[in-house]
Order: C-alpha cells, then sequence, then structure tokens
C-alpha cells in the first residue's frame, strides 16, 4: 500500500503532484478497506454538519442590526454594538450572575450523587432487589419536564401540596414556596437532581463493572472490608471516568435546563431564577429582538468553551487525564 510522503522529502518545502497522487491513492484504498465504517459515520456526520455547523451562519445576525425581511446577509453591520447593550443591561447581568450560581450549586450538590448512587448499587448483593431500585431511581430520566414540573407544581402548592401539608401538622402555615425567590434554587436543583441523578449512575456503574475482580479477590484475602475495598479500588478505578464526566459537566455550565424554569419561573422569582437561556428566550421569540438573543447566545457559548478548555487543560496537567 502506498504511503504519503512528508514535506521534509523536499528541500523546496513543496509538494509535487507525485506526492498528492500517492496521498489521493492511500486515502483511496483506506476508503475501500474500511467503507462500512465510514457508511455507518455518515448519517452522524451529516447531522452534525446540518444541525451544528451549517447554522453558524447565523451567528453574524449579532453583529447586525437584523431584520427578518431583510435576511442575514442583507442587514447591516454594527460591530459589537449588541454586546455594549447587553453588558449595559441589567437583567442580562442578573441572569449571568443567576446562571452562575445555579450551575455552580448543581455541580457541587447535584454531580457527586451519581458516582454515590452506583456505589450503592454496586454493595447490594441481592439481584431482584437491585434490579429494583436501579428500575425506580431510573424511572424519573424518562418523565417529560412537562410532568415533572406539574408534579413539583403540585407537590408545593399551598393549598394541598404534600409539602404544605406535612409542615401542617407542625402548626406551620403555608408558604408559597414558587412565588418566593429564595426558594426557586433549592427547589430546581433538587427536582433536577431527582430526575437525572438514578440515570447518570449508569455510566459510573459501566466504569464499576469494568474494574478488575483480582483486585477485589487480593483484598479479601489481605482481610480488607467492603467500605475498604470502596475507597481503595473502586473510586481510584473510576477516577478517569469521574474527572472526565467532571469536564463535560463544567462544559455544560452556561446551559442550566432552561425548560423547567421556564415552567416554574414567573415575574415574582425573576431575582433567582432568570438565566440566560431564558433571558434568550424572552428577548427573541417574545420580544422580536433576535439580534440581541443572537448576541447573548454568542457570548453564552464562549464562556463555555472557555470553560471546557479551561477544566480540559487543568485536569490534562494535574491528573493526566482528559478528553484530548
Amino acid at each position: 500500500m502506498p504511503t504519503p510522503q512528508t514535506r521534509e522529502h523536499y528541500p523546496s518545502g513543496k509538494v509535487s503532484q507525485f506526492v498528492w497522487k500517492e496521498r489521493l491513492a492511500w486515502l483511496g484504498d483506506h476508503f475501500r478497506r474500511d467503507w462500512q465504517i465510514y457508511v455507518m459515520l455518515a448519517p452522524m456526520v451529516i447531522w452534525f454538519i446540518i444541525f451544528l455547523y451549517k447554522p453558524m451562519y447565523g451567528l453574524q445576525v449579532a453583529f447586525k442590526d437584523y431584520s427578518i425581511f431583510r435576511g442575514v446577509a442583507a442587514s447591516p453591520w454594527i460591530g459589537i454594538e449588541h454586546f455594549e447593550t447587553l453588558f449595559a443591561n441589567s437583567q442580562f447581568l442578573r441572569a449571568v450572575k443567576n446562571t452562575i450560581f445555579i450551575s455552580a450549586l448543581s455541580l457541587i450538590f447535584g454531580f457527586p450523587v451519581p458516582i454515590f448512587l452506583a456505589l450503592m448499587f454496586n454493595e447490594i448483593i441481592n439481584a431482584i432487589y437491585k434490579k429494583t431500585a436501579q428500575t425506580i431511581v431510573y424511572l424519573p430520566h424518562f418523565i417529560s419536564t412537562v410532568i415533572i414540573a406539574g408534579i413539583v407544581i403540585t407537590a408545593f402548592s399551598p393549598s394541598a401540596g404534600i409539602i404544605n401539608t406535612v409542615i401542617g401538622w407542625f402548626g406551620i402555615d403555608p408558604i408559597y414556596f414558587l412565588t418566593k425567590p429564595e426558594w426557586f434554587r433549592p427547589i430546581f436543583i433538587g427536582s433536577g437532581i431527582w430526575q437525572e441523578a438514578g440515570f447518570s449512575s449508569i455510566i459510573f456503574l459501566a466504569a464499576i463493572a469494568g474494574v478488575n475482580p483480582s483486585l477485589y479477590e487480593s483484598a479479601v484475602v489481605d482481610g480488607a472490608s467492603r467500605w475498604q475495598m470502596m475507597w481503595k479500588i473502586t473510586i481510584p478505578s473510576i477516577m478517569p471516568t469521574i474527572i472526565i464526566m467532571l469536564i463535560i459537566r463544567i462544559g455544560n455550565l452556561m446551559e442550566v435546563g432552561f425548560e423547567l424554569i421556564i415552567l416554574l419561573y414567573q415575574p415574582a422569582t425573576y431575582q433567582t431564577a432568570d438565566v440566560i437561556n431564558t433571558f434568550i428566550y424572552r428577548q427573541g421569540l417574545q420580544g422580536g429582538q433576535y439580534d440581541l438573543a443572537a448576541a447573548a447566545g454568542l457570548f453564552n457559548a464562549v464562556i463555555a468553551f472557555v470553560l471546557v478548555m479551561a477544566a480540559n487543560s487543568l485536569s490534562r496537567r494535574y491528573s493526566q487525564t482528559s478528553l484530548w
């Protein structure tokens, strides 16, 4: 099989036509040999091009005085004016603060829960009880966000909600939880953990299943308890998976689950509930300011990109584990 030559073989630094032909021949042979793999890969590549790369053309809306009648190309260019407007907007700054605060709390309290669940499931000996428990905690993930919002609204209802019913037994007056800004974040973060923690634990369970059983056998011979095996064998063995998932989670810090927020928040709770994505929704879809919303979305994407790059670099430097 011919292999492509490198530029070092040519002192002039130019790649000759002969080298290009060899490279094309090498690629052709490679494709003919593994064409099945490329066929399986094609749908995903097409999906990425259509739904992720092609829409990037619209990013220029953030730098234009966009008009739906003129279109993207014909709208006049105004530079960074929309970004200046955003950073002078107190509602946008409030949304940025809320996004960071809610995401940080979700990371601190929500990220360890799937790991704890996976460790607990791994310690269950009875197979029937283990499968039943796993099914119960996985189910909320498959429930529609609209239904989750309905459950939360019903549970925290001041008149018939189970939460107010329970605290009423202790003589406490009903609390209008969903109209109080100080209660929105705990309710939102708690409902998110309840919905996603069980399903997210599958990844860590798969990592635990890949731990070499001989390590546990050696630990049993040495007289280690199950607690010691968990801390000395299981957790260190799945640490690369934990780090990778943490990097991905940090990259999604700016992507708060705005669907649930839209269904739960109201003007009374904007103070603590309004995030960047809900700000974009109100400005773009409800207010018709598509260019301003595009600028906010681009800002959000850039911050998310910086976060995932920084997290990956720090992880690679200090733990030798990274996404790339």
